[in-house]
């Protein structure tokens, strides 16, 4: 089986073929962008004065997705590149898509673009660009400023607020003062964005982005209160800039990001889990059911953390077993280095041990020894695997033996008070 061919050669073909079929033709958008920053694009977008049939006519098996848009899909050798028609857009009445759509030049189409970073077209045919609001001198100046009037840009789409902040973020970047004082202008207007959307940037902002820049940017812009509700903050920010510092940047710390997003704020302390809170940001967010298990998690280990010393050792394997327990003690760290370094050095000697090994037996097993099951049998199973966790048993006929002996101390008791 042949290696698959990089999606660059493959997107750099299609422009190639829609030249030679006397159309102009150009990668846009953040795979230019990407590449001028010296990062590989993971997906390559083309635009063209082709309308969208000749496009499926030049290319057999595309997929048109947006007919009034004019995009098309074309599938080769395993990558899929989206195609795009030049056009520029009426007004955004919903503040979200444009009302009217009309095919035009080059010209016409970078003018409805965001960000001048995300205006570049690149012909990698030639090898040249074009560039008409100077995106390239503002990628290396570092700027990320609006095409046009940025009053006019964020009011055409309301989440290209919070697109800025997750560019500025991800790449060190400073929003030019009159992009960022539209923002702050109409940061109110965030409110009206569905929350899917609204939730969908602060998952990409903490996967791909400096977290603490994002949200000091969201404070200082003015739109924190549009994305998590209740005021502005005015704390700092110690747990996401130990977070940024010491986790790496994906999908998984999506939900640690957030926990430290509200601590800083105040929004939840460190003595308990306001799970009040906890879903109503849920809901804001539309997170799902796995990310709102995530946060409760982190949060509910901190908690616990903090009581660490008095656990018992089952205790203490019970809570480091946890799949976010680590986020847990990261967050600790912040604010008690020397409890969290305590922690980790505990958690690989109870390791050696096994933190969370197979029961030597459940419930089948009692059952087969002939005991009745009952509502007793959860609580009688938690405490012989309490005693496998810190080493007082360690075979299956040991974890039957105190299960004897656990059902025949209650039977007594429960005699005696009789």
């Amino acid at each position: 089986m042949s290696a698959a061919r990089p999606i660059r050669d493959v997107a750099t073909e299609l422009v190639r073929s829609l030249q030679r079929a006397g159309h102009e033709a150009f990668f846009v958008g953040g795979c230019v962008r990407d590449q001028l920053l010296g990062l590989e694009p993971a997906e390559y977008d083309i635009a063209t004065d082709a309308d969208p049939d000749r496009i499926q006519e030049l290319f057999p098996g595309s997929h048109m997705v947006g007919a009034s848009f004019g995009v098309v899909l074309v599938r080769r050798h395993g990558h899929t590149i989206e195609v795009a028609t030049f056009r520029s857009e009426g007004a955004y009445s919903d503040h979200r898509r444009p009302d009217t759509v009309m095919f035009c030049d080059r010209s016409g189409d970078v003018r409805r673009r965001d960000f001048t970073i995300n205006g570049i077209f690149h012909d990698p045919v030639a090898g040249t660009d074009y560039d008409q609001f100077d995106g390239r001198a503002d990628l290396e100046r570092g700027v990320l400023r609006a095409i046009g009037d940025p009053v006019e840009r964020f009011e055409e789409d309301h989440l290209r607020m919070l697109r800025a902040v997750r560019f500025a973020a991800r790449f060190g970047f400073e929003i030019e003062p009159d992009t960022a004082e539209a923002i702050r202008r109409q940061s109110g207007d965030l409110a009206g964005v569905s929350r899917e959307r609204v939730g969908g940037e602060i998952r990409r902002m903490a996967s791909e982005g400096d977290w603490r820049a994002a949200v000091e940017l969201m404070r200082s812009l003015r739109l924190e209160p549009a994305v998590l509700g209740g005021a502005s903050s005015s704390e700092g920010w110690m747990h996401c800039e130990h977070l940024e510092a010491n986790a790496a940047r994906d999908l998984d710390r999506h939900p640690a990001a957030l926990v430290a997003w509200l601590l800083d704020r105040g929004d939840i302390g460190p003595e308990d889990v306001d799970t009040v809170r906890l879903d109503e940001v849920g809901d804001r967010l539309v997170s799902s059911n796995q990310e709102r298990n995530a946060v409760r998690a982190i949060v509910d280990g901190l908690v616990r953390a903090r009581g660490w010393s008095g656990m018992t050792v089952a205790a203490m394997k019970r809570l480091a077993s946890g799949p976010h327990f680590s986020w847990a003690t990261l967050l600790l760290e912040a604010t008690d280095a020397d409890l969290a370094g305590r922690i980790r050095t505990d958690v690989e000697e109870l390791a050696a041990s096994g933190l969370q090994p197979t029961p030597l037996i459940g419930g089948h097993s009692l059952i087969r020894a002939g005991m009745r099951p009952g509502p007793r049998f959860a609580e009688l199973l938690d405490a012989i695997y309490d005693a496998q966790l810190e080493g007082r048993i360690s075979t299956p006929e040991e974890a039957l033996e105190l299960a004897h002996a656990m059902t025949r101390g209650s039977d007594s008791a429960k005699k005696h008070d009789s």
